[in-house]
């Protein structure tokens, strides 16, 4: 299965690895929005789009990389890493899903977990969640890349 990860980690690098966990269990190739190849793309059957949560959205990269994509069918996921989780009436990750779904993607999860966030008045306090993504949040992106390898919608 050929597997292809868009990744912007801009800040300390957390979302790359957490692409990077994905990737080891699927055999993926990791590219950035910029290095991105809308024909590799959409001759991939599956495709992750993540990045790190800046003020409650994805990365603008990330976001503009999709919008630009031409219209077609395929399997993809999307994945985040953040310092405050979703919120429950504004989650981070349904513009993109959304924008994705309207692309023709059959999006078959989502994954999010917690990660160093140094932004804002969090600076203040030299960050939050100074040792995330952990062994654990690495190992559940892990998990949750097995499941999209079989072929089994995901949700994490």
């Amino acid at each position: 299965m050929k597997t292809v990860i868009v990744c912007a980690s801009v800040s300390h690098g957390n979302t790359r690895r957490v692409a990077d966990s994905m990737a080891r269990t699927l055999g993926a190739k990791v590219v950035s929005p910029e290095q991105a190849d809308p024909a590799e793309l959409a001759g991939a059957d599956l495709v992750g789009f993540g990045s790190g949560v800046f003020y409650q959205r994805l990365h603008p990269s990330l976001v503009d990389l999709v919008k630009a994509l031409p219209a077609g069918r395929g399997r993809a996921f999307v994945f985040a890493t953040s310092g405050l989780p979703e919120l429950p009436l504004a989650p981070f990750s349904r513009p993109l899903v959304k924008l994705l779904e309207a692309k023709g993607f059959a999006v078959d999860g989502i994954f999010s977990c917690r990660a160093l966030d140094t932004m804002g008045p969090f600076r203040l306090v030299g960050g939050i969640r100074k040792q995330r993504p952990n062994d654990g949040d690495l190992a559940a992106a892990r998990a949750f890349a097995a499941r999209l390898r079989g072929g089994r919608g995901a949700v994490s």
